[in-house]
């Protein structure tokens, strides 16, 4: 098992906001975690990246991440892409993937070339200032950068949030290809249509608690857990 969370409980100060959260994702298999804002999702992803208080287990390859930094977690071989992206906005597209190597000028399985091979258009705009690219670029720019540090398991926060149609379908064409290339991912995402189609398992929030586990199929006939969790 690549990622094991055991009765995990999440702070922000005095508030309580995850409440014994079991989860785990396995060797190169894309597990989707579904729910209503403000149920949990991202506040998952900042405890595994040790971003928030947090106590159980976190379990990463042998590993208990509980305790460490942030930057010693992504050392182990976990990325993280968040909501908000978190490009440098002064240094350049290219400065910023360069930015995501553990080591100046050391590659694992993601190069430039293979960067700009899935992203063309960040090819043309790799001296551009990140903080001038659009909101789509700066979101493939982030996935990209997660990737240059050559992680095994990748945490993607909504990656398509307020994408056109035509750089969904890239994000989700990318999401694959990391899959396809060994890496496990944990994915934070609203549109339903994305998550069913390529994740292996899907575990649904509400309240700050795992409500459903199973798989894409099992998930589409329960109409049960649509209704009560998901929909508005």
């Amino acid at each position: 098992m690549t990622l094991q969370l055991t009765r995990l409980h999440a702070y922000y100060g005095k508030s309580h906001v995850l409440h014994g959260i079991n989860l785990d994702v396995g060797e190169g298999e894309i597990v989707a975690l579904l729910g209503r804002n403000g149920v949990g999702r991202s506040t998952t992803c900042k405890a595994i990246m040790g971003l928030v208080a947090a106590k159980g287990s976190i379990a990463y390859r042998g590993h208990n991440l509980l305790g460490l930094r942030p930057d010693q977690i992504a050392r182990l071989g976990i990325g993280y892409v968040p909501e908000d992206r978190q490009v440098f906005p002064t240094l350049t597209l290219r400065q910023n993937l360069e930015l995501g190597l553990k080591r100046a000028g050391r590659f694992g399985r993601w190069r430039l070339e293979d960067i700009y091979a899935l992203f063309p258009n960040l090819r043309s705009r790799q001296n551009v200032a990140a903080g001038q690219l659009s909101g789509g670029e700066q979101q493939m720019l982030a996935i990209s950068r997660s990737l240059m540090g050559d992680p095994d398991l990748i945490v993607v926060d909504e990656p398509t949030e307020g994408l056109a149609p035509k750089l969904v379908e890239q994000v989700r064409e990318m999401l694959c290809e990391i899959a396809r290339r060994g890496a496990a991912i944990l994915l934070i995402e609203q549109k339903l249509t994305i998550a069913l189609q390529i994740s292996h398992r899907v575990y649904v929030m509400g309240h700050g608690r795992v409500v459903f586990e199973g798989t894409p199929g099992e998930f589409a006939k329960d109409d049960s857990v649509r209704r009560q969790w998901l929909e508005v």
